[in-house]
């Protein structure tokens, strides 16, 4: 165990590199804060080739920070807003999710891919981007080059969603509850769902309806990292008791459960509790900037983490696999709508 002392001087790294890229991450939502910090973390570390110092603030940054933030992000759930207007769109989530994990696990078989990686990409795809992964990787022991990787992969795709499907939404003639519908269910991350949103907004003059809409369905996507999370911890202890393949020796289920999923879900409760009780919810609009830094602060200590040649030599099938869930989402997304008489 470190002291304060011993993880400062990391610490202070982290935020150096934080605090830009949050105001580039302001400037650039297409693009996001974790993915600046990431890329500046990575060429960083390049120049700084002794970080024996700093190691220890990186590490903490890297694990306990990011749990922080998912907890944090319990703070922007209004669980009775979701249930209002997320109840429609919960049979096209759970399609889409569960067409996610299929298509990561096919492939994770038939390539042989790594099975950190593969889960990240899969989870990464079908819940909320960097949200997701980030309370992913703890609970299956991803590294930070494993967090790294998939982070990246997420990226390409949110950037191509933010920028295709207004367009490609007005070519096939959605409304806009439809996009709305789309857009929340299809779109990885949610700083990229509120760009394509809001851009569909401005083509459409809409006043901002559909981004509302679409917002509260991508959170409603979110709460599927509590089921997702825990599955995962349990499957991970069923897997060293059968003697399964995995690199973290022999634990209990209580070390590895994901109490700050706990955390998390106390934190919408009280939101939720709050908020129905006439308190105004930009009282916790600090703690989500908060939650949303955090994140931003522990992907700049996973890029010190990680070696950027490596990373781009190995991506290839990383991007196949995004890909693959990318156009899975894409079309059961739509597929579902039109089933249920949406389109």
């Amino acid at each position: 165990m470190h002291s304060v002392k011993e993880k400062l001087p990391g610490l202070l790294l982290c935020l150096v590199i934080a605090l830009p890229c949050w105001y580039l991450g302001k400037l650039f939502p297409v693009i996001g804060g974790p993915v600046f910090a990431i890329l500046a973390g990575m060429v960083i570390t390049l120049i700084l080739t002794d970080k024996s110092h700093v190691q220890a603030g990186i590490a903490y940054t890297s694990k306990k920070i990011l749990q922080y933030a998912v907890i944090l992000l319990g703070f922007g759930l209004n669980l009775s807003e979701i249930a209002k207007v997320g109840a429609q769109s919960l049979p096209i989530i759970c399609s889409t999710i569960a067409t996610s994990l299929i298509i990561s696990f096919v492939l994770y078989k038939l390539m042989k891919m790594p099975a950190n990686i593969s889960t990240l990409v899969g989870v990464g795809s079908s819940i909320c981007g960097g949200s997701a992964i980030a309370a992913t990787a703890p609970v299956i022991g991803a590294d930070d080059e494993e967090i790294a990787q998939a982070i990246s992969v997420i990226f390409l795709f949110n950037v191509l969603a933010a920028l295709i499907f207004p367009t490609f939404g007005g070519a096939i003639g959605l409304s806009n509850e439809g996009f709305g519908l789309f857009a929340g269910t299809a779109v990885n991350d949610t700083s990229s769902v509120t760009a394509a949103a809001s851009t569909w907004d401005t083509l459409h003059g809409t006043n901002g309806a559909v981004l509302e809409y679409a917002t509260i369905v991508k959170l409603t996507r979110t709460l599927a990292i509590i089921p997702i999370t825990l599955f995962l911890a349990f499957w991970r202890t069923w897997q060293v008791k059968k003697g399964g393949n995995t690199s973290s020796g022999t634990f209990s289920l209580k070390k590895i459960f994901p109490f700050f999923i706990l955390f998390f879900v106390l934190a919408s409760i009280i939101t939720t509790v709050a908020t129905s009780n006439g308190v105004s919810a930009s009282v916790f609009s600090p703690l989500k900037e908060l939650s949303k830094f955090f994140i931003i602060l522990a992907m700049a200590a996973i890029g010190l983490n990680t070696n950027i040649v490596k990373l781009v030599k190995t991506g290839g099938k990383p991007i196949f696999m995004g890909l693959c869930c990318w156009v899975g989402i894409t079309a059961v997304s739509l597929g579902m709508q039109h089933l249920l008489g949406l389109l």
